[in-house]
């Protein structure tokens, strides 16, 4: 499989910590050549043009948010000004809920579910404590049916007259399930409810058409599968039909561009994605994303897709095939049609703690997930078909051995 590998050569081009099998991309992507080459060039631009490099940086600093935006879209199923890199994740979910959530007697429950990442519940239940809600009453968590996945049919019997918003993942960043955006998006339209998406962990990972669905909102990250780097800038999406809207947090970033610096105090903010900016970007911490962007246009979105679900389909085979016994006793938590799962998988363990750090000192990086989740994200762009049997092998010989035994049951700070 990796002798006929057509995207073999994208590894080439990725800083593979030594002696490594990397299966973390879904938590934090890896560095690649082309990324560290954009940094120092916009850190010699710094160097050299100082404050000339807003107009004159290559490429202008003062217009790079709107360029990655550009360069993002289409792996978004967007059209190029409704996306916009800018702000973290959880930032950008406030400003939108702070732009689409205007309560009223009738209408005033936002739906989530309580799979969901937690940083998104509290930015909710502080924005429902904001506009004078009672998050208790008024955030209706749907609930799941297994603990690892949740019912389309379950969110949509949500949806009733009482309901402004929902907001939901793509892809659960537990067990990897990939809910079906297009059936919860029409299903909202339906009932008058609009709907928004966290879609951190299927950026980068698969095909999106979120103006096709007719998505109102969504926001990702730039640092798992996109390889952005720590804390890189995050990015945000706004269906053009929304653009007259008032950004619920304005900042002077979001202002027409070609009057940005006219500093008037009344705000005028762009009819694009971009009026939903803020503060001035982070345009060091930026750099690696604009390089990486180019990577995955050369790769094409369709085809990683193909290689991402390769890979998943052949890890899942490996556990279901040797490591299912009671004396191995891994399962999988993660859908397996292709159709309903993301980038990564999730294996399940009672050690699932112990045997992470196992991995770990055998320079396997995967990761944990409370309580019993050993999260795998084989990537399409750097990880190999052998890696995935070199995993299950590490797999089979850290039970057979015992190994993990040896690790104490306490956490890391960051697993």
């Amino acid at each position: 499989m990796d002798k006929w590998d057509a995207m073999k050569t994208f590894r080439e081009r990725f800083y593979i910590p030594s002696e490594t099998v990397y299966m973390d991309g879904n938590s934090l992507g890896l560095a690649s050549v082309d990324s560290e080459e954009s940094m120092i060039r916009i850190f010699n631009d710094w160097k050299n043009l100082g404050i000339g490099g807003w107009l004159e940086g290559t490429p202008p600093w003062f217009f790079l948010a709107e360029e990655l935006g550009r360069l993002m879209a289409p792996f978004m199923g967007a059209r190029s000004d409704e996306v916009i890199m800018t702000g973290s994740t959880t930032m950008n979910l406030h400003s939108l809920v702070s732009t689409f959530y205007h309560p009223t007697i009738e209408r005033r429950k936002i739906v989530a579910d309580e799979l969901n990442f937690p940083s998104d519940i509290y930015a909710l239940r502080s924005q429902l404590k904001l506009k004078g809600m009672n998050p208790e009453e008024d955030l209706v968590l749907i609930p799941s049916r297994d603990g690892r996945t949740l019912d389309e049919g379950d969110i949509i019997a949500t949806f009733d007259e009482t309901v402004s918003l929902v907001v939901l993942p793509s892809v659960l960043y537990r067990s990897g399930q990939l809910l079906d955006m297009e059936r919860i998006t029409k299903e909202a339209h339906a009932r008058g409810i609009l709907a928004g998406f966290d879609c951190a962990h299927s950026a980068g990972a698969l095909p999106h058409k979120l103006t096709e669905w007719d998505v109102d909102f969504a926001f990702w990250c730039g640092y798992k599968y996109l390889n952005g780097g720590p804390g890189c800038p995050a990015f945000l999406y706004i269906n053009r039909k929304h653009f007259d809207r008032e950004p619920g947090l304005a900042g002077w970033f979001g202002y027409e561009k070609n009057r940005q610096f006219d500093m008037d105090l009344e705000f005028n903010h762009a009819r694009s994605a971009g009026g939903w900016q803020m503060g001035t970007p982070s345009l060091l911490s930026a750099a690696p994303l604009r390089a990486s962007l180019r990577i995955f246009g050369q790769a094409g979105m369709e085809r990683l897709r193909r290689k991402s679900l390769a890979l998943t389909s052949l890890l899942m085979e490996l556990v279901d095939t040797f490591l299912t016994e009671p004396s191995y006793g891994f399962s999988i938590g993660t859908p397996r049609e292709p159709e309903r799962r993301g980038g990564h998988v999730a294996v399940e363990h009672d050690e699932a703690w112990r045997i992470c750090s196992a991995l770990k000192k055998r320079k396997i990086i995967p990761d944990f997930r409370p309580p019993n989740v050993i999260r795998l994200a084989p990537t399409a762009l750097y990880n190999t078909f052998t890696d995935v049997v070199d995993l299950a092998e590490a797999l089979r010989d850290i039970i057979d051995g015992g190994e993990f035994k040896a690790f104490t049951l306490t956490k890391d700070a960051v697993s």
